[in-house]
């Protein structure tokens, strides 16, 4: 019965050392200082070019190569999924540069005044919680 206890032990030990030199590991290799959405500019004329491709006369006619396949393929099944999934690809086809450039150039605007925030925020708890006067 000890033999047990020591051996459930000894594993106990080696999963606690393991697990605290992966955190200091992880740690260690955490840069001081992250550097995100600066330069790049190299690779403007190559994005320019694909998003005309989506976006123009290319992108209309692979949507609407999608759309002819989704519908082949609807009556093919006989269902309209297909033809849904075409709609949906072209459509994301299409609005995809759209959607990246608003995810890569997100920012995040300087607050103006606190006092205004948190007047906002309290007016906004008390009307979710219903004890508006």
């Amino acid at each position: 019965m000890q033999t047990i206890e020591k051996m459930l032990e000894k594993r106990h030990l080696k999963m606690l050392s393991f697990v605290a030199m992966a955190a200091v590991l992880f740690i260690a290799v955490q840069p001081d200082v992250a550097h995100a959405g600066t330069g790049g500019t190299e690779f403007d004329e190559v994005w320019e070019a694909l998003k005309d491709w989506t976006e123009g006369t290319l992108g209309r006619v692979v949507a609407g190569a999608m759309i002819l396949v989704g519908i082949v393929g609807g009556v093919a099944r006989q269902s309209l999924m297909a033809f849904a999934v075409g709609i949906g690809g072209g459509m994301g086809l299409n609005y995809s540069p759209t959607v990246v450039e608003s995810i890569m150039t997100a920012t995040i605007t300087g607050i103006s005044s606190t006092p205004e925030i948190v007047s906002n925020t309290a007016g906004l708890i008390t009307a979710s919680v219903g004890l508006g006067m």
